[in-house]
């Protein structure tokens, strides 16, 4: 496939991405307007709750859906508290809902506390949404761990799983997207991969769908199952366009 090529087919599944501490309104407007770009709109944006209403506003008739974040970044065991904060993202028109796995509980074998989060926040979030789990592969590190998490939220019903919420250390790598293609694949299931974190040049990016048309069949990788999380990946991806 030709650098352009590539390109296109990577801006098609970028969620442009500003979950900044200090992001406000005028960071948000421009966000929305950068992905309707010159070469083509992103598959989505994620932005903090308080920016839904603001954003799907903006947006409004235009084929970019609007993602936000739940039990972020660290990933706790409050099950109500998520719950509340699922439904508030739902009433102000997420489409994509990325809930970060309780990473900390995976680690120590609390497997119940996992799946008590992930069955409470799937019995709330209904098709067309989407559900997007947050692994924090670079924190669960060992390649089993993030076999039997990703194993986890599929059973639990994720449409989609993702590696990281960008705020560790380590986000996503090639080893832990092998491992979580490899689940998807030997799962049977239509689940959607998302890798997250350091993705900043077409090089980057690329290598993550060589795996995954490699594991999956190079029909696979869609929007609808395949997105990079990311708020740079765009420039390199427009300046390669441009050449």
């Amino acid at each position: 496939m030709t650098d352009r090529r590539s390109a296109e087919r990577i801006l098609s599944f970028i969620d442009l991405t500003n979950l900044n501490d200090v992001c406000n309104d005028e960071d948000i407007v421009a966000l929305c307007e950068r992905a309707q770009g010159e070469f083509g709109n992103t598959a989505a944006i994620c932005v903090w709750p308080r920016f839904l209403e603001l954003s799907t506003s903006l947006l409004q008739g235009i084929s970019i859906k609007v993602a936000t974040v739940v039990n972020f970044p660290h990933g706790g065991n409050d099950v109500d508290a998520v719950i509340d904060s699922t439904v508030s993202a739902l009433d102000a028109g997420a489409d994509e809902i990325d809930l970060v796995l309780p990473y900390q509980s995976m680690i120590k074998g609390d497997e119940a506390s996992v799946v008590s989060m992930l069955q409470a926040v799937r019995e709330i979030v209904h098709a067309p949404d989407h559900l997007k789990v947050i692994l924090e592969t670079g924190e669960l590190s060992d390649q089993g761990i993030i076999r039997r998490a990703s194993e986890l939220a599929i059973k639990a019903g994720a449409d989609f799983i993702k590696t990281s919420t960008g705020k560790t250390k380590v986000s996503a790598t090639p080893e832990a997207v092998t491992t979580m293609l490899q689940v998807i694949h030997d799962s049977g299931r239509s689940v959607g991969l998302k890798p997250s974190g350091g993705i900043r040049t077409v090089a980057d990016a690329q290598q993550y769908l060589d795996l995954a048309d490699g594991i999956m069949g190079s029909q696979w990788a869609t929007p609808e199952t395949f997105r990079f999380g990311a708020s740079g990946l765009l420039d390199a991806v427009e300046a390669e366009l441009r050449l």
